[in-house]
């Protein structure tokens, strides 16, 4: 299988580029205006406004006649009247192709913030059997995978919960996303704690990639 050309946008948002065509996952309120425009397909994990944001959406499939979204039924239901036809629903489990990619489809819930808040639906997932996005979850994903997409700081996660996280998933690499509410200090602390001389993560590497950068994967 083709090798995937992975950028880094804002927050949980990432473009994967192979074959000339373009996947995007979570292009929410906290990346760029811009994040899924040229997308041939986008995913979607969850509901909340920093993965899931109607404009950007708008501003894809407006930019690309072609474009289609999977989400969640959570995600589908506010936004397949304004995209008929385009909008496809998941779950744990589905496997679908998307834009020439092969995605599989991992968990259900949202990651617990406080008992007092609702959980909402949350879908993770695999691309062509590599990369995981596991949205706002820390799902161990029924397969191995080569590259973890870790959601590094965020309102429901502690660090003890990162590192035992990418203990159970096992990657090779694993590259920080979920990350722009940590300050440069913040982002220095986690690449002490991950890397190589920090608590231990098993065969993972760990690395944050600058919005914008690009690895392939």
């Amino acid at each position: 299988m083709a090798r995937m050309q992975l950028t880094k946008k804002g927050h949980a948002c990432v473009r994967l580029t192979k074959d000339g065509r373009t996947l995007v996952i979570d292009p929410g309120g906290f990346s760029e205006p811009d994040a899924a425009v040229g997308a041939d397909a986008v995913l979607v994990t969850h509901e909340h406004p920093d993965h899931f944001d109607e404009g950007r959406l708008r501003a894809a499939l407006d930019a690309s006649p072609g474009a289609e979204i999977w989400s969640p039924l959570s995600v589908a239901d506010q936004i397949s009247a304004a995209f008929p036809g385009r909008v496809h629903t998941v779950g744990d489990g589905d496997t679908f192709e998307a834009a020439g990619f092969a995605v599989e489809a991992h968990g259900t819930w949202h990651a617990v913030i406080h008992p007092d808040l609702p959980r909402v639906t949350n879908v993770g997932y695999v691309v062509d059997g590599e990369v995981f996005h596991p949205g706002d979850a820390l799902t161990v994903p029924e397969r191995p995978v080569r590259t973890l997409l870790l959601p590094v700081h965020a309102p429901w996660n502690k660090v003890a919960d990162v590192v035992d996280y990418l203990r159970a998933v096992g990657p090779e690499q694993a590259y920080a996303v979920h990350d722009s509410l940590l300050s440069d200090t913040g982002l220095g602390l986690y690449r002490r704690l991950l890397g190589p001389d920090g608590i231990g993560v098993g065969k993972a590497a760990y690395d944050r990639l600058a919005p914008g950068a690009s690895v392939t994967v």
